[in-house]
């Protein structure tokens, strides 16, 4: 897909996100925010995946698990503007009786849901499950998976990555939204992870990096990995990202990793992103 035509799904994407958060003053809109680019360019340009008839097992496709669940919003938004359920859905978010809960969960029932992602640090090692029953299965496809930065501070996440290096699981993609924030603040105040790259490749992985907001970079970016893929090791991306890119006021700021903006505060978004698909 054209990177024009990528650029202005994701501004829809992140309308959805405000709107969503606004609506019920809950959720989680910068993380969201920050990896509506990623997401966009995944659902519609990268992955080989079969939005309906929806499939839990999902063989002969690429999967995807979002591990850091709180940005369902962008999650939900991707999902159903890709075709997995109708897009007016987006407005049970976090309402009683949705499918669209806080967290992903898959007793739901939800399209293009494949784990509950309430508990961080857990989606790597599921992650590497399904890529071990795809090179079991013979399945070529591959399995890609989203963590977010501060998440890395779980130990579940080095056990797994260990695991994968250890028996070569060479057809996983995992990508880090290494936006440098979390709930309390900046991850260097809080507990810093130091240099991430150099970790990763201690634990036997490739490692590459990549700018969560350029289109062209994400897309080749991710071509450069999917090139990589069964040489005998697992592939990590540092993508660098911006809590609450798009919106001005969200930007450079810890403050709405989760929190959702006012009825003004929404106004204010929205002049800044474009309608470009039609809001729900």
């Amino acid at each position: 897909m054209e990177t024009q035509e990528l650029k202005k799904i994701a501004s829809q994407v992140r309308r959805d996100i405000v709107r969503m958060v606004a609506a019920v003053n809950s959720g989680h809109p910068g993380g969201s925010l920050g990896c509506a680019d990623f997401l966009t360019v995944m659902y519609f340009d990268k992955m080989n995946h079969k939005p309906s008839p929806f499939s839990m097992d999902g063989k002969n496709e690429d999967l995807f698990f979002l591990s850091n669940g709180h940005i369902s919003p962008v999650f939900y938004s991707v999902l159903a503007r890709s075709g997995y359920f109708p897009v007016a859905d987006l407005e049970g978010f976090r309402k009683l009786g949705s499918k669209l809960q806080a967290h992903p969960s898959t007793d739901k029932n939800l399209p293009g849901v494949r784990m509950a992602s309430g508990s961080l640090g857990q989606g790597l090692s599921v992650a590497i499950g399904a890529a071990e029953t795809k090179k079991l299965n013979g399945d070529k496809s591959i399995v890609y998976c989203l963590h977010g930065d501060g998440e890395l501070q779980e130990g579940q996440i080095w056990e797994a990555a260990i695991y994968a290096a250890a028996k070569k699981i060479d057809n996983v993609i995992a990508t880090v939204d290494y936006n440098g924030r979390q709930i309390d603040g900046d991850l260097e105040d809080v507990m810093s992870l130091g240099n991430l790259s150099q970790k990763w490749h201690a634990f036997g992985w490739e490692v590459l990096k990549m700018d969560g907001h350029d289109i062209d970079d994400l897309k080749s970016t991710l071509d450069k990995a999917k090139s990589m893929t069964g040489n005998g090791k697992p592939i990590v991306i540092i993508m660098k990202t911006e809590m609450g890119q798009g919106v001005d006021y969200m930007m450079g700021t810890h403050k709405w990793h989760g929190s959702a903006p006012n009825a003004e505060q929404l106004e204010i978004a929205l002049n800044q992103l474009e309608e470009t698909l039609g809001d729900y």
